[in-house]
């Protein structure tokens, strides 16, 4: 027998799958801090995708796929009335959750939000609890939701600490649909086996490219890959629980398998075991709809606005001092070509945050684009690595997303530098970002519902013990327009 004959014998499961489905079956939360940001994330996502239903370039994806489809007892896409397929209306939330690029971050090897997972856990716990109703059976709580979201959480941020993806050219959303695979499976009613199954399609169906994240090519598609990764793993989930099979060597099969065809032959490191860490120090973007790398840049440029707006002529040049995975993923130069283009550039941020005071969803917008001084700033920035920042940036204790800016004009004169180590969103400022949080969130909610039902929905979410034992049928109910 030839020596280079493949063995069809079938092997066990890589240990990777193993371990994410242990922690989702068997793992007990016990955090009450990880459950209070749960809620606060839940809050702050929902919010998110409020605001994002005034933009029509969003509005437009949602719904059925083909029009007039009803699907009784279906899931809800909250801010609307459509009822879908749990699979579509996993796609509907997570694009609304996403379009504006202002719910929650983390950054580390890798970086992503998490809370894009909660496209399909809500929509997959929605569906699964109006069918049970339907049926006579208790629906799921929401405290079921928070769960699923500390745990999605803890996979998409745990995965990302020690591995860069993107350094392979492959999107973060593929941690999306990784673990939203694993934790919409369980909602959906899979055993531990069956949450191995799926977690082995999801690496499976490889990676999106970064190709729409980066100049030249960046574009509103980076807007609704993570609804896509989401619902995805939706499809998947019910597949498997319908009898597919699933592939247990799928990362570490030689010249077949993730590792080898994705990842560069090497695999996965890991730096801490799953358990509530993620949760408890997620990012929120609670001031500016902006990646989150230049979150302290605008922060800083806000805080000289009032030394600069009557000046903005007179400016020579302004040094912006930053850390490596912001230059490599959002500083560019020349044309922008569209919303997603200008929400995905440090200097065109910055530049708002100096000229206005503020940076707004609209800022993005062609016409708020279309002001020449925006380009100037733009043109006067050098953009400069600070070594400690880069470092800081990684270090566990810290998590720093450091940038400072410092304005100098043509007479001579300048600004001193302001520099911004940790955003309002950082774990080190919740009691300073929490309240804001909430104004955010009811702001949000003010742009979609009338002020009796918003007020009922805030209520609600501000009563965690309140929130955790409602059905989420019921909650559910009370986000329909």
């Amino acid at each position: 027998m030839s020596a280079n004959v493949d063995s069809n014998v079938r092997p066990a499961p890589d240990q990777e799958l193993v371990s994410i489905a242990d922690y989702v079956a068997d793992f007990e939360i016990d955090s009450a801090e990880a459950y209070d940001t749960a809620r606060h994330c839940l809050m702050d996502t929902l919010g998110c995708g409020f605001l994002a239903l005034q933009f029509p370039e969003c509005a437009k994806h949602l719904g059925p796929v083909v029009h007039g489809t009803l699907v009784p007892n279906g899931a809800r896409v909250p801010g609307t009335q459509f009822e879908l397929d749990p699979v579509k209306a996993a796609w509907d939330l997570g694009c609304i959750i996403r379009w504006l690029d202002f719910n929650d971050t983390w950054l580390a090897a890798e970086w992503g939000h998490p809370s894009d997972n909660l496209g399909g856990i809500l929509a997959s716990a929605d569906f699964v609890s109006r069918q049970a109703v339907a049926a006579g059976k208790r629906p799921l709580p929401m405290r079921e939701v928070l769960t699923a979201m500390i745990k999605a959480h803890e996979i998409q941020g745990c995965l990302a600490l020690e591995n860069s993806f993107n350094r392979v050219g492959l999107d973060h959303v593929l941690l999306v649909r990784v673990a939203s695979t694993a934790v919409v499976s369980q909602l959906l009613g899979a055993d531990h086996a069956q949450i191995v199954d799926a977690l082995s399609h999801a690496f499976v169906d490889g990676s999106a490219l970064r190709t729409y994240r980066h100049a030249p090519n960046a574009g509103p598609r980076k807007s609704w890959a993570a609804g896509d990764a989401t619902s995805r793993a939706v499809r998947l989930a019910l597949l498997v629980l319908r009898g597919e099979i699933g592939y247990p060597s799928a990362l570490t099969a030689p010249t077949w398998g993730f590792y080898d065809v994705s990842f560069k032959g090497k695999r996965f490191g890991f730096q801490r075991p799953y358990g509530s860490y993620v949760m408890e120090n997620v990012l929120f973007k609670i001031s500016f709809p902006a990646e989150f790398h230049a979150q302290t840049a605008v922060e800083a440029a806000v805080k000289l606005h009032p030394q600069v707006a009557g000046r903005i002529d007179e400016i020579e040049r302004i040094a912006l001092t930053t850390h490596e995975s912001a230059i490599r993923i959002i500083s560019k130069t020349g044309p922008l070509n569209n919303p997603a283009d200008r929400d995905h550039c440090l200097q065109y941020m910055t530049a708002v945050g100096l000229l206005r005071g503020d940076l707004a969803a609209h800022d993005y917008e062609n016409d708020a684009a279309a002001d020449p001084r925006i380009d100037r700033l733009r043109e006067a920035m050098a953009v400069e690595e600070d070594e400690r920042y880069s470092r800081e940036y990684h270090e566990p204790d810290k998590r720093s997303i450091a940038n400072a800016v410092q304005v100098f004009f043509k007479d001579g004169t300048s600004t001193e530098e302001e520099a911004v180590e940790y955003p309002i969103g950082h774990r080190r400022r919740r009691a300073e970002g929490i309240p804001l949080l909430i104004d955010k969130f009811e702001r949000n909610l003010a742009s979609r519902f009338p002020a009796a039902q918003a007020q009922r929905i805030l209520d609600l979410c501000l009563d965690g013990d309140a929130l955790e034992a409602t059905p989420v049928n019921e909650f559910m109910d009370l986000l329909v327009v």
